[in-house]
């Protein structure tokens, strides 16, 4: 959308925006997970222990060591683990189970990581940003536009743990498509990790469609008759957002390349292939990201631009009247001087005709900058 564009825009953007916002609103209502997490005596953490064999789920109880057991005797199937935001208490009975390696364990419990892909011997170790659009009625200066939480997830042959961070980010409905879905879910834990990639990139462009839209009127309002007036700090509110955003999606590319491209022991050859997919899609969302923010930056300079002008108009009205002013300042100050003998001082016209002269000079003054656009 053109800034040119956006300008015809004006009047119906506050009615559009905002029923964007009502359908935004009510598709994510939707993808509401109502599923009713199961509670693992391992800790108030664990949200969901299931046990899959050939993509199924497979009834059954016990505690999370019986049910690796069984897998494990029986050499087929996997355990899918969810946590979010596990203690160290919480964690270290399943670290140990699945043998994780320290560091990977002190990460996926402390947060905050950068996009990353690593391996522990026979244990594959990613961390993915996730992203949220924070709904509001209007951008402001200390608007929260994007929420970022991570997702965390240990993969082996026969397990996949995922740990969740942030208030956002829930993987009941992934899981549940997954399930629909057993074919794909009959290839193993690298399904999950695929799954679980695809989902956090797909909010990506979800996202960035949602912050697409703020610009939009932001960048209609600063092209709006008072566009002048325009808070500054929103534009930079924004545009923090947008950083924020970055940090999240680019620094992705490279750990899903290697998903893609580099031969892993413990990722299904088949399943490889779709990290190509998921790939493309994240380069699609780093490029719209780069866009938006060189977009942002002309926004700001524009606005900045019409500080100036607007700044320009005012000092020129000011000094059009100063101008004005000046000359009846002049004469009058001269014929404050107390002088005896002054030119037409005592004529019984004199003050008459001094007042015709600067009311005549005056209006010429005022019509030539009138007529030069400074008044």
């Amino acid at each position: 959308m053109t800034m040119a564009g956006n300008l015809r825009r004006v009047t119906g953007l506050s009615r559009v925006g905002g029923l964007r916002r009502v359908a935004r609103l009510a598709r994510r209502r939707a993808r509401v997970d109502l599923s009713h997490p199961a509670r693992s005596p391992l800790g108030s953490s664990v949200v969901n222990c299931v046990t899959y064999r050939d993509g199924v789920r497979t009834p059954g109880d016990g505690t999370l060591t019986e049910r690796v057991a069984r897998v494990r005797d029986s050499g087929h199937g996997f355990v899918w683990l969810g946590l979010h935001e596990p203690t160290n208490e919480e964690f270290a009975d399943i670290a140990e189970l699945f043998d994780l390696h320290p560091l990977a364990v002190e990460d996926a419990i402390e947060a905050h990581q950068r996009p990353k892909v690593e391996r522990y011997g026979e244990t594959l170790f990613a961390v993915f940003k996730t992203v949220c659009y924070v709904e509001h009625e209007e951008l402001t200066a200390t608007s929260e536009v994007v929420d970022t939480g991570e997702i965390m997830v240990f993969m082996g042959h026969d397990f996949a743990i995922s740990v969740r961070h942030g208030r956002h980010g829930s993987l009941g409905p992934l899981r549940e498509e997954l399930e629909s879905e057993p074919e794909q879910l009959a290839k193993g834990p690298s399904a999950v990790l695929h799954a679980i990639a695809d989902h956090v990139v797909d909010e990506y462009l979800t996202v960035t469609d949602s912050v697409h839209e703020d610009i939009e009127q932001m960048e209609t309002e600063v092209f709006s008759e008072d566009g002048a007036r325009t808070d500054p700090g929103r534009i930079y509110q924004l545009k923090r957002e947008l950083l924020e955003l970055k940090r999240a999606v680019v620094p992705l590319g490279r750990p899903l390349l290697e998903l893609a491209d580099r031969p892993m022991r413990v990722v299904d050859p088949e399943i490889q292939a779709y990290f190509r997919d998921v790939s493309d899609h994240l380069l699609r969302a780093a490029e719209q990201i780069a866009a938006f923010d060189e977009l942002v930056n002309s926004i700001l300079q524009a606005h900045l631009a019409q500080v100036t002008v607007a700044q320009n108009e005012d000092m020129r009205k000011i000094t059009a009247w100063a101008a004005v002013v000046a000359v009846p300042t002049m004469v009058c100050g001269m014929y404050g001087m107390n002088f005896e003998h002054m030119p037409e001082l005592h004529w019984k016209y004199g003050y008459p005709l001094v007042m015709g002269v600067i009311s005549v000079a005056c209006l010429v003054l005022y019509r030539g900058f009138r007529r030069n656009g400074w008044l």
